[in-house]
């Protein structure tokens, strides 16, 4: 586990919101934005610093609700979230970065992309979909019921959502007394302000409203887009992140093997040699097919 601290940290702060935000580099080399799933916050990347740290430089921040910034039971949107980035990169002098959005943080990536795209080196989602899917949409619905019945259910929804993300080979490996402590942090983390998942969950509600109108402007993100998914993956499966691909103009298409949802933490020395191959490669030398012809 990496012990490191971060270079710089702040607060941004937009009208009574502060957004806590994490920098570790010295600016010389490109920076790369690792964006949270809805129940992260950034020490939840910590783990896995190492595994860029030498070779880029790591921009981390929490959104409303999450970790160290403003917790409100106050409305939010995703376009809002990834503006946030756009200021914070603005504070730190990053012209431009890539941007990595796993789950929910998928969704922020895909706003940060279509409203910021000159700021963006590559773009890589996993565990993220950009069409309307009935099945996802249930899950969201199931998520919100769970949420606003109180903390009891809201226990009995963690014991489900920690069922659902993780692959058979993660939970084997990882065991029943530590899957518990992982599913306890969790609780802890957020049975006091459930409110604050139920606006991030809310917050995904008009970026589907407004999917359709958005479409041409998703389709016009040329940015180089690395699509990772976990080959595994139940929560968001992969015929729903394949549609990604007949999106985004400029899309390479990599299954994680044996991952759910949580690609990056249950395969990591899949994911991130992966990634890291992406990120620095020239468009025609990352080794793997375009998904228009995988």
């Amino acid at each position: 586990m990496s012990d490191r601290s971060p270079d710089a940290s702040g607060f941004l702060t937009v009208g009574t919101r502060q957004i806590y935000w994490e920098y570790f580099g010295q600016h010389r080399r490109d920076p790369v934005c690792l964006l949270n799933g809805l129940a992260m916050h950034t020490r939840a990347w910590h783990p896995f610093l190492d595994h860029l740290v030498p070779d880029f430089d790591v921009l981390l921040y929490d959104y409303p609700g999450q970790g160290q910034s403003t917790s409100r039971d106050e409305p939010c949107d995703l376009p809002t979230i990834a503006g946030y980035l756009a200021m914070i990169a603005n504070r730190l002098d990053l012209a431009r970065l890539h941007v990595v959005g796993v789950s929910y943080g998928g969704f922020v990536a895909a706003e940060f992309a279509r409203l910021y795209q000159d700021r963006l080196l590559t773009l890589t989602l996993s565990g993220a979909l950009l069409s309307h899917e009935v099945l996802f949409e249930m899950y969201e619905a199931l998520s919100l019921r769970f949420y606003r019945a109180g903390p009891a259910a809201f226990e009995l929804y963690t014991h489900y959502m920690y069922e659902k993300i993780f692959g058979e080979a993660f939970l084997r490996a990882v065991g029943p007394d530590r899957l518990e402590a992982m599913r306890q942090r969790f609780y802890e983390r957020y049975v006091n302000r459930i409110f604050s998942l139920v606006r991030l969950t809310e917050a995904q509600d008009p970026f589907f409203a407004a999917l359709d109108d958005n479409l041409p402007q998703y389709r016009a993100i040329r940015t180089p887009t690395l699509v990772m998914p976990g080959a595994e993956d139940r929560a968001i499966p992969l015929s729903m992140q394949r549609k990604i691909c007949t999106i985004l103009p400029d899309t390479r298409w990599l299954p994680v093997p044996g991952a759910g949802h949580v690609a990056y933490l249950e395969k990591p020395e899949l994911f991130w040699p992966a990634l890291r191959a992406f990120m620095t490669a020239k468009r025609t030398d990352f080794p793997y097919p375009d998904a228009s012809t995988a």
